[in-house]
């Protein structure tokens, strides 16, 4: 196995419609003290095709992580998780549910489908930020993840 040097990028999949969330999530990293490149795409049947690598996708990285939302226009997130964890290709990638839903059967069901941590997403802006740049330090430096 070949861990990711200090110098090579940690590429995030960020799968959100809502532009202020993404853009959010675009500066906390931007800021933080690691080295991550963010990718964004706004819907699941993009985010399937993004980490297909088909059509504009072709040459994209793979991602080290995704930043999933699970209310998400034409393929939700819910859907969205049941296929990448079904693919043996993808299902090693880590998925973090960052959504709104508060709800027990969406904590439920995410995991149930394999999610490898949920996370509400804070209202307050300044805890958004720090919530997201907790989940860049946490899977790019603490934990030991697959090749990609």
């Amino acid at each position: 196995m070949t861990l990711r040097s200090a110098s090579e990028a940690f590429e995030i999949l960020l799968v959100e419609d809502n532009p202020g969330d993404a853009r959010l999530a675009q500066e906390a990293l931007k800021e933080g003290r690691m080295t991550s490149r963010l990718k964004v795409v706004v819907d699941g049947v993009e985010a399937m095709s993004f980490l297909r690598r088909e059509g504009p996708y072709a040459g994209s990285p793979r991602p080290n992580l995704i930043l999933l939302d699970l209310n998400l226009p034409r393929k939700d997130g819910r859907q969205v998780l049941a296929e990448l964890k079904a693919d043996e290709d993808l299902r090693r990638i880590p998925v973090v549910v960052l959504t709104t839903s508060q709800a027990e059967q969406d904590v439920l069901r995410s995991y149930d489908l394999h999610a490898n941590c949920y996370i509400t997403k804070p209202v307050d802006l300044d805890r958004f930020i720090s919530v997201v740049r907790s989940i860049e330090e946490y899977w790019c430096s603490v934990v030991t993840l697959p090749p990609r």
